[in-house]
């Protein structure tokens, strides 16, 4: 039997073919984050190096008129709904029109104050993802247009990071996602190892390379290495 087993890895040992691939690392998730509506900075509650979690309140412009405008709106739909329930008891004493009249104010209020809502929470700048914050681009008193994007803090996936593999276009029919990758990254004498997982359907014209991805941990983005990708 040990010997089937030996004769049988021997065997795929022989088939098996590696091709040489370079790689750049990236974070698995990045985003470069703006406000999408208009006004002052009036805070900023992280800085570059910051560890922030999903919806983590990471920005905030001046919004005292905003938050005014929605208090007023919750007033006016308080009365307003008071006035449509008052006339609702009575609605088959009263003129069809005149009803439909309260009806209509009352929707009308929630609308008002779903909208209010909606603006002031363009004012809040909240985290994606969990991640870190690699760059900041302005500073409280700064202004900003939701028209032209200005760009708030860019952000990464804290540890989760993919290796975008370039090789040789002659080897697409023999790449296959769950081969093997074993590598090292510049300036680290140590041998990695991973699976690719995705590998992309073009071919860049100019390089004529192929690209596919593998996930590691941990590294931190934009290093380089190489190593090779073992195929069947």
């Amino acid at each position: 039997m040990r010997k089937i087993v030996f004769l049988l890895f021997m065997v795929l040992q022989l088939n098996a073919e590696e091709i040489y691939a370079t790689f750049e690392v990236k974070a698995e998730k990045s985003a470069s984050l703006a406000f999408s509506s208009s006004g002052i900075v009036g805070e900023m509650r992280v800085d570059i190096g910051s560890v922030v979690k999903k919806d983590d309140l990471l920005a905030e412009l001046l919004n005292d008129d905003i938050e005014a405008m929605v208090e007023v709106s919750k007033v006016a739909l308080k009365y307003a709904q008071s006035d449509y329930e008052r006339q609702k008891k009575v609605q088959q004493h009263i003129n069809v029109s005149l009803f439909e009249s309260y009806a209509y104010k009352y929707d009308n209020a929630k609308v008002q104050l779903k909208y209010q809502e909606a603006l002031l929470a363009k004012t809040y700048l909240r985290a994606p993802f969990d991640g870190i914050i690699t760059s900041k681009h302005i500073e409280v008193g700064d202004v900003v247009s939701g028209q032209m994007i200005t760009e708030v803090y860019d952000i990464q996936s804290l540890k989760a990071r993919k290796l975008i593999l370039n090789f040789d276009q002659k080897y697409h029919g023999k790449v296959k996602v769950g081969d093997h990758f074993k590598y090292k990254v510049d300036g680290d004498d140590s041998v990695y190892e991973g699976t690719i997982y995705k590998i992309y359907p073009t071919i860049d014209t100019k390089s004529r390379k192929m690209l596919a991805e593998v996930k590691a941990e941990s590294f931190p983005a934009g290093l380089f290495g190489d190593g090779y990708i073992t195929v069947k």
